[in-house]
């Protein structure tokens, strides 16, 4: 493989495979708080914190880690501020303490922080702003959860790294643009794991905890234990189904109601990340599948959901459990085709693969994080699944049904412009019904 194209898949994995505590969007207006808080360098009076609608739709359910069980803007920003570590980025949440939460609890019944709403802006945009002892500071995040985009101390700017809508400069870390299908299946044949397997090993491990966590506890509506215990009933490969099914909404169960263990996220949700790893490693687990081939096949599939999602962006009225789900099958089909000794057919089983998952639940609606994303991640990997079946089985939807295009790439775009430019006036209207307007 040509090395620059290499090096820069690689660095996707590394840029995309970080480590959250809870739910990205409440992680992310801690973070920006912790770090306006330090760099305020004093004690904070006033606090506001200015987020765009989808920020809102994806804090506004969710129980914020390591909070005591609340919720909202006001109890993430605060509570960064009270016991963040922004050094730890989206898991500045993990230093809280008991006497935080108390803290928080009386701060947010004081009114401390005020929440606005800022339209026209991207999708995913934070401002927070805080006064105290006669100083000011204010932080700025836009384009991914941990990308500090302008900061200010006193008036004065300490940072300026704003996107320029009218600049079609070549972006900052990697480039997603590069990426294919055909050379995300080279990278996975090609790449040195000595390259990836710490990383890989960590993203197994923290989500594996979190998913075995959601089995044992009573989180949400318990969408992955319900699906495990009909999978203890089940025989075959529909067993194998239903247990890849429950760990991938297990983890989501647990994590959307305030589960303080970290996951490896993907395309900067959590959720995402369980759900593009945890069918792998099931049917890894089932087929006896050797170390290094998972390995492989989790290289395959993280790459794989990110291609998708790099048309539709973080945020979006399009529900990413799709794009994670259908990266998943592909991993599995990977692993499979494999052990079966036919490496020739893996091109065309993911293409199919890929077609038949997107243009079947691609443009599922996502109405903000809470417990129903498990329930929403169990349906994607159904479908995810199935579509890999009839692929195997030699079945593909055709070019002109649909969104269906000459080629998977093209298919893929199709899908995501519907997602980021036809859904735009959806996710508005999610947003003033989420907000009783």
């Amino acid at each position: 493989m040509e090395q620059t194209l290499y090096e820069n898949h690689l660095r996707i994995l590394q840029e995309e495979l970080l480590v959250a505590l809870g739910c990205t969007e409440p992680i992310a207006i801690a973070y920006a708080s912790a770090k306006a808080r330090q760099l305020l360098d004093a004690q904070p009076q006033t606090c506001v914190v200015k987020c765009s609608g989808n920020i809102i739709k994806n804090v506004k359910g969710v129980i914020v880690p390591n909070s005591g069980g609340m919720r909202g803007m006001d109890v993430a920003a605060t509570l960064g501020i009270v016991g963040g570590d922004p050094d730890r980025e989206l898991a500045v949440l993990e230093t809280v303490t008991p006497e935080d939460i108390e803290k928080t609890r009386q701060l947010v019944k004081d009114g401390f922080c005020a929440c606005e709403l800022v339209e026209g802006v991207d999708n995913l945009y934070i401002v927070v702003e805080l006064e105290g002892e006669g100083h000011t500071a204010s932080i700025e995040i836009q384009e991914h959860h941990n990308n500090i985009t302008h900061m200010e101390k006193d008036g004065q700017v300490l940072l300026d790294r704003r996107p320029d809508p009218n600049c079609q400069k070549k972006p900052e870390g990697a480039d997603r643009m590069l990426m294919s299908v055909a050379n995300i299946l080279e990278f996975a044949d090609a790449v040195r794991l000595e390259d990836v397997r710490e990383l890989l090993q960590q993203q197994i491990d923290y989500n594996t905890a979190i998913s075995d966590e959601g089995l044992k506890g009573k989180y949400g509506v318990e969408t992955g234990r319900i699906l495990m215990e009909n999978a203890e009933n089940a025989g075959g490969l529909n067993k194998v189904r239903l247990q890849a099914r429950a760990a991938a909404a297990a983890g989501s169960d647990a994590r959307m109601s305030g589960c303080s263990l970290p996951v490896v996220i993907n395309s900067g949700s959590g959720n995402q990340g369980i759900t593009v790893t945890m069918p792998i490693v099931i049917y890894g687990r089932a087929w006896n599948v050797e170390k290094d081939l998972l390995l492989r096949a989790l290289v395959l599939g993280n790459l794989l959901s990110v291609h998708q999602k790099k048309y539709i962006g973080s945020l979006s009225a399009y529900c990413g459990a799709t794009s994670a789900a259908t990266g998943a099958a592909c991993g599995v089909a990977y692993m499979r085709l494999h052990q079966k000794n036919e490496p020739e057919r893996i091109y065309q089983i993911l293409c199919d693969t890929i077609t038949n998952s997107i243009e079947t639940l691609g443009g599922m609606v996502c109405d903000g994080a809470k417990a129903s994303c498990a329930a929403k991640i169990g349906l994607a990997v159904e479908n995810a699944l199935m579509a890999l079946e009839l692929s195997l089985a030699g079945n593909v939807f055709q070019p002109g049904e649909g969104m269906t295009m000459e080629n998977p790439e093209d298919t893929i775009a199709a899908v995501g412009r519907m997602g980021r430019v036809g859904m735009k006036s959806t996710d508005v209207e999610i947003l003033n019904i989420m907000l009783g307007n």
